[in-house]
């Protein structure tokens, strides 16, 4: 069996991860993991990242409760990318919303429409 790890690679330390729901199969997130958040995620069976603007690796969901349950880990044929298909509790988007891509682009007005509705209010939670 070839191990994970040694088959990725890691761009400056990181490897960008899009995180999907298994039930809805959307895209909730893109995310970056370091090899010690992508480790204790494989450990843990829960999704960790690194957060790049707090420098530090984080439990997804770790202030929400809002966490993810990995289901499956598939690597890009490069093995440059991740995506992880996850068992999203309540949302994964602090924005409220069940994923973080929301809102949609009219490049006839130059404006964005919000597609979703809100699954919880971030007052509430933060």
């Amino acid at each position: 069996m070839e191990n994970l790890l040694q088959n990725l690679t890691f761009q400056d330390g990181l490897i960008p991860s899009v995180i999907v729901d298994e039930e809805s199969q959307r895209v909730l997130t893109l995310c970056y993991m370091d090899e010690e958040a992508l480790q204790k995620t494989l450990d843990t069976g829960e999704v960790h990242v690194f957060r790049r603007s707090k420098g530090r690796m984080m439990k997804k969901g770790e202030s929400s409760g809002h966490i993810q349950k990995v289901r499956e880990v598939r690597p890009d044929c490069e093995g440059k990318s991740l995506v992880i298909v996850v068992d999203q509790k309540v949302a994964g988007c602090h924005m409220g919303y069940l994923s973080c891509y929301f809102r949609k682009y009219d490049p006839d007005t130059d404006s964005f429409e919000v597609t979703d509705e809100k699954v919880f209010d971030p007052n509430d939670v933060y």
